[in-house]
């Protein structure tokens, strides 16, 4: 989880079927495997709010700290299913660190609890190692338990790549070279992270020459020789086929850096398609493509390495010790000077961008249906939510879903639920329910988009202007600058600085290919 919790998300599409599109998302992880969160009883309730008579936390299974008495918690960084992330500083030395602070309430079931120490374990273990974020230490309190570590001030891998404007492939040699180091650290340390992508590493400063850090190891676990793991974790994009197969080790952190690593060279991820099921097809079933532009200007030494970290068959995929040695990747190795293709950047920048706008246009219809419109879906809602609580949990929707006849598999459930709760608290509660069950027939409707196009055009110009997307995003926490010219770049077609009706539609009805 590390310094940044994941801010975005993208609301699924749901066919009759039930099967998900997730759009221009590129940011969602599959919910833990464990993690089904089941709500709380009485008995674990009462675990999380009151400590032993010794004053010993339940979590860490050590005294109590309060937090406050050592830290002085300022801003937040970002927060996720969890917790939040603060800017601290520590009040013996005033130096600033990271502090990601998660809910006992939310450490629903005992699998929870175990994740929470394992990641602290971990952390630990790695701190002091190479492109590894520092780990300063863990507290609990009554109320919460605090991870507090390096801060890293320097922003995520893509939008430093981006905010420069060009970069070469020996730029990209040294941010996989470091990306690997992170994966054979981890494997000569006995640690499994099983959840690589971009937002995982973070810039240690905003130094030109920064230290690359990974930062997030809450799916991370400790290797047993001999043992196969099972559970579907990590993030669509990147997950290696081996995981979908359910029977899978190490080597499947060398696809996920793989797959980082095309994206650097070619802007987009090797396997795209509407939705998961898709993109896991892809995964399976295709070959990465290293043929089409900008493919050609790629030097051959480039594509043989993508090709050896993305070979399906995991026993034959290069391992993290032999890609730090192949003539691309090695300091002063071949990799060129040579300035890659500035598409390559504006394809990364589209990949990297979650258009906010879109879901916050999903929001305002889902909020503007009639209360005939929401029958339907109102009862499906309390047919699923079967101990009438007000919320669906995975388990309800689970059954729920299979008493509709649904064939979805366990990892497409994990990503509905995952995309359809919004607050990341576990559950789903009736709005975030309408606003993913509504979603595809929605988008053909003309009516609803024009009301969705109004909610935003305040003026009635038939535009809607910089100062407009301004006042409607700033309710939401998402008003700053830099996001409101990431939105009209993406949506303006015609370059004038403002999104008409046309430009609205097109940006709510289009998938994410490129």
């Amino acid at each position: 989880m590390g310094n940044c919790f994941q801010k975005t998300y993208e609301i699924p599409i749901t066919s009759g079927s039930g099967k998900s599109s997730t759009g221009a998302s590129r940011r969602r992880s599959f919910p833990k495997q464990d993690a089904r969160q089941p709500k709380p009883t009485a008995s674990s309730a009462s675990i999380s709010r009151t400590p032993s008579s010794a004053q010993i936390g339940f979590i860490l299974e050590k005294p109590m700290v309060d937090i406050n008495s050592l830290f002085t918690l300022e801003k937040e960084l970002g927060r996720g299913q969890f917790g939040i992330t603060y800017l601290c500083t520590e009040k013996a030395t005033s130096l600033k660190y990271a502090c990601k602070s998660v809910s006992k309430r939310k450490l629903l079931s005992r699998s929870d609890i175990e994740d929470l120490r394992r990641e602290v374990l971990i952390l630990q273990h790695l701190t002091g190692q190479p492109n590894i974020v520092e780990f300063k230490g863990a507290y609990e309190d009554r109320h919460s338990v605090h991870l507090v570590m390096e801060l890293c001030s320097g922003g995520e891998l893509f939008d430093r790549i981006i905010s420069k404007g060009n970069y070469s492939e020996q730029k990209a040699a040294a941010v996989c070279r470091d990306i690997v180091t992170v994966v054979h650290v981890c494997h000569f340390m006995g640690v499994l992270h099983r959840d690589l992508k971009p937002e995982n590493f973070l810039l240690a400063s905003k130094d030109e020459d920064s230290e690359l850090k990974a930062t997030d190891f809450g799916l991370s676990v400790f290797i047993e020789e001999g043992k196969v793991y099972k559970e579907i974790v990590g993030s669509a994009y990147y997950v290696a086929p081996e995981v979908l197969q359910r029977n899978y080790g190490r080597e499947i952190d060398m696809w996920s850096a793989g797959v980082i690593l095309y994206i650097l060279l070619c802007g987009v991820p090797p396997f795209w398609a509407e939705t998961e099921k898709g993109i896991f097809d892809a995964i399976l079933h295709s070959e990465a493509d290293l043929r089409n532009p900008p493919w050609p200007t790629i030097s051959e030494n480039a594509k043989d390495l993508i090709s050896k970290m993305l070979t399906k068959d995991p026993v034959k995929r290069i391992t993290a010790a032999q890609a730090l040695e192949h003539p691309w990747l090695r300091k002063d190795g071949e990799a060129s000077d040579k300035p890659i293709d500035s598409a390559v950047l504006i394809r990364m920048k589209q990949f990297r961008a979650m258009n906010k706008l879109k879901k916050l246009a999903l929001k305002v219809i889902a909020e503007n249906l009639s209360e005939e419109e929401k029958k339907g879906l109102k009862q499906m809602f309390r047919n699923i939510d079967t101990d009438k609580s007000g919320t669906i949990t995975y388990e309800e929707l689970k059954v729920g879903l299979s008493r509709l006849g649904s064939r979805l598999g366990e990892a497409e459930i994990r990503q509905l639920m995952d995309a359809a709760d919004v607050d990341k608290n576990g559950t789903i509660d009736y709005m975030e329910f309408i606003t993913a069950t509504m979603h595809r027939h929605r988008l053909e409707k003309d009516e609803d988009l024009l009301k969705a196009f109004q909610y935003f055009d305040t003026d009635g110009s038939g535009y809607i202007t910089r100062d407009e997307l301004r006042q409607a995003l700033s309710q939401y926490g998402m008003g700053d600058e830099a996001t409101i010219t990431e939105i009209i770049e993406d949506v303006d077609i015609d370059n004038d600085g403002r999104i008409n009706y046309e430009e609205f539609v097109a940006m709510m009805r289009r998938g994410n290919h490129m």
